[in-house]
């Protein structure tokens, strides 16, 4: 039976203005929901309740990254965040649930966080907190645990290098030889990680120039060749594209990059996941609306949310959404995609400027016999 595009069922829920949001169980009801700046939404009705008082800078909230964590180790998820504004990296404590507000802990004065990953960088199965703070370096944070497993509320930081990031990010096994992730990648190359993550020295290849990329930059072999392949949205520009990796004789690395979507702006935000179904990646992305308040080229009343399918030969693009703010939706800046409703199907969480949105994935529409007959 053939498949035809994914239907989506889509749900405003407020014109808030908060670009991050993060998926979890915030009362251990055995559901998930939403939390997003200053606010939480109880599934499945998304009802609102009130998390914190958020510090608001222009079009800005200085809450940038909202990654579930249970930091203090008591049964109930917490949320890692940070700011540009603050210049910090912090996390905000669940109340058990309770109707009451969460308090804010600092973890370090790290620098202007534009946003970040969880990813699990020394591979024992837990993942670490890596800011990208373009002003500052490069470092991650992993949770103490005690002897049961269990969070202590404390981090320890770890520094790779002290020169400036850059803006953009990425994570995984860059090499192919699966010690690890393998590195971190920034815009002007990638870090290699040792065989002690926390405690050896990196080793910086400095194999291209990504200008502004997005955060995070994708990490993935799609074409099946052996070698990861990276995944570049222009934050702050026009351009989507992917950079092929290649090994001469010499062992010498070189990266060819390929156009996948040159006509719009802002991809910020994206996340490589199996959206259809078929066991195979897709990139699914859209644009940061008013990223810089106006001033980025491209920065329109339009926004879209889209998927990117791998052919074998170049990106198919399919449109989750597109159009004016207000009824549409971009990806903001850090989101989340997860099975809401637990029914096997990855639904999209997408904040931003133009207000937090909800895709429920209704799976593809099917072609039945009747169809296939015509």
């Amino acid at each position: 039976m053939n498949t035809r595009r994914i239907e989506w069922e889509k749900v405003k829920i407020n014109d808030g203005e908060f670009e991050s949001a993060g998926v979890m169980d915030v009362n251990n009801n055995g559901k998930l929901d939403i939390v997003c700046g200053g606010y939480w939404y109880e599934a499945p009705d998304w009802t609102q309740h009130k998390l914190c008082d958020v510090r608001r800078e222009g079009e800005y909230y200085d809450d940038f990254i909202t990654i579930p964590m249970d930091v203090n180790g008591n049964g109930y998820m917490d949320i890692v965040s940070g700011g540009w504004f603050s210049k910090g990296l912090f996390w905000r404590e669940n109340p058990k649930g309770q109707p009451v507000e969460w308090k804010t802990h600092l973890i370090d004065e790290c620098g202007n966080v534009e946003t970040g990953g969880a990813w699990d960088i020394d591979g024992d199965g837990d993942v670490e907190i890596v800011p990208n703070t373009p002003p500052f370096g490069l470092m991650f944070y992993k949770l103490i645990r005690d002897e049961n497993g269990k969070g202590t509320g404390k981090f320890r930081k770890v520094v790779i290098s002290e020169e400036k990031s850059g803006h953009g990010l990425g994570f995984g096994d860059v090499t192919g030889n699966g010690k690890g992730g393998g590195g971190l990648v920034v815009h002007n190359g990638w870090w290699e990680a040792p065989a002690d993550p926390l405690n050896d020295k990196w080793t910086f290849h400095q194999e291209f120039e990504l200008d502004r990329p997005s955060n995070p930059i994708i990490v993935t072999d799609f074409n099946g060749d052996g070698l990861a392949e990276l995944i570049v949205g222009q934050a702050h520009d026009y351009g989507l594209d992917y950079y092929q990796q290649t090994l001469g004789k010499d062992g010498k690395r070189t990266w060819t990059k390929h156009p996948i979507d040159p006509y719009f702006s802002q991809y910020h935000n994206m996340s490589w996941v199996d959206i259809d179904g078929d066991g195979e990646g897709e990139l699914v992305t859209g644009n940061r609306y008013r990223a810089h308040c106006g001033r980025d080229p491209g920065e329109t009343d339009i926004v879209g949310l889209y998927y990117f399918k791998w052919t074998g030969e170049g990106f198919a693009k399919q449109v989750i959404d597109h159009g004016k703010v207000g009824q549409h939706s971009g990806t903001g800046l850090y989101w989340n995609i997860a099975d809401l409703n637990g029914n096997g199907r990855l639904d999209i969480v997408a904040p931003g400027k133009e207000g937090l949105f909800v895709f429920m994935n209704l799976g593809p529409e099917q072609v039945g016999k009747k169809d296939e007959e015509k």
